[in-house]
């Protein structure tokens, strides 16, 4: 038995191909507007959940949020002559309009180690994990604690520091101050070889990141630089650096608006954001700085705080864009696109 086969010519087996191809590509645009179509329905509907949710939360357990909230503990342990009076002057002038309170801790002689029956004592009253300006190890209360924090280029915070003890600032004038009477410039000290401009007093940003330990306050030890930077990275939300302290307070606003809710409002505005200045501060001659950069305790200070510039940088980017010479906040980049289980 034979078989019929009847045979295109190629023209038309070409034509043929193109339109199967042509229907194919129709069919495969079709499915891809469906799956969008269906995407964008599935997205609509968790965000309709969402808001569901959210309501019920708020008049089912209203109560029980806010004590969670007023359970929240932020600590700030703030490093000398880094802008720590003008950013706690923002929690001051904040904590009545947005119902928190502010607890300043002023350990004796400026010690930023506390003793073991002190460190029982604040976590027993303040109710905390533990404390960061050297760590109290956890003593088993209820919740963890936010850590926030500030730094500075470690030779622009020792010439700060210098001049301050010797002339004040504008925040109390009237204070006599441990060196006042000592006309000494910064240079005149580091000429001379001075204690109070010594590399060994830029040894304070590592310990005071690093803890409790005894190894943080061995000038020079690498073991502390690398917990410091461990801890700014694993135990800190959010550390700034004073050169960009209008970004930090922003973001801050952003994060914790429960404590920060008109902060960067406040510090462009307020007369108390930058009240502080250490007075007849001269900067210091390039002559200095290059004595000061020759010690190995600057190269592990500085190595510091460029890690932790770089890692506000790198939030920052994120969180916030300039234009036209003001900073605005990136609005939320992300959705709940598929909520389980379904509510009722």
């Amino acid at each position: 038995m034979g078989f019929l086969r009847l045979k295109m010519p190629p023209k038309f087996q070409l034509l043929a191909l193109l339109a199967f191809a042509i229907a194919m590509i129709f069919l495969e645009n079709k499915i891809q507007r469906l799956e969008e179509s269906r995407g964008k329905l599935e997205r609509v509907i968790a965000r309709h959940e969402v808001r569901e949710i959210e309501q019920r939360h708020i008049q089912e357990g209203a109560k029980v949020a806010l004590v969670e909230e007023d359970d929240l503990v932020v600590i700030y342990n703030r490093v000398p002559k880094t802008a720590s009076t003008s950013f706690t002057n923002i929690a001051y002038d904040l904590c009545n309009k947005n119902h928190y309170h502010v607890l300043h801790i002023n350990t004796t002689k400026n010690n930023p180690v506390m003793s073991l029956q002190d460190q029982v004592s604040f976590v027993s009253l303040v109710h905390v994990h533990y404390y960061h300006a050297g760590r109290i190890q956890i003593f088993g209360v209820k919740k963890k604690p936010i850590y926030i924090n500030v730094i500075r280029d470690p030779i622009e915070r020792l010439v700060s520091y210098y001049y301050f003890l010797r002339f004040g600032d504008d925040y109390r004038p009237g204070l006599r101050r441990r060196k006042q009477g000592d006309k000494k410039t910064f240079d005149d000290c580091v000429a001379a070889g001075g204690s109070d401009c010594a590399p060994e007093k830029l040894w304070l940003q590592i310990p005071f990141f690093c803890g409790h330990y005894f190894e943080c306050w061995n000038i020079g030890s690498k073991w502390a630089l690398e917990q410091a930077k461990y801890n700014l990275v694993n135990e800190y939300m959010l550390v700034g650096v004073t050169e960009e302290l209008e970004d930090f307070v922003m973001m801050l606003e952003a994060a914790l608006p429960r404590f920060f809710k008109g902060a960067t409002e406040l510090f462009r505005t307020g007369k108390k954001s930058h009240l502080r200045k250490t007075s007849e501060k001269k900067p210091p001659t390039k002559e200095s700085i290059a004595r000061l950069q020759q010690s190995d305790i600057w190269k592990m200070e500085n190595e510091f705080y460029e890690f932790a510039l770089e890692q506000f940088q790198y939030v920052r980017a994120h969180a916030v864009r300039e234009k036209d010479g003001e900073l605005y906040l990136l609005a939320q980049n992300f959705f709940y696109e598929k909520i389980y289980p379904k509510t009722t």
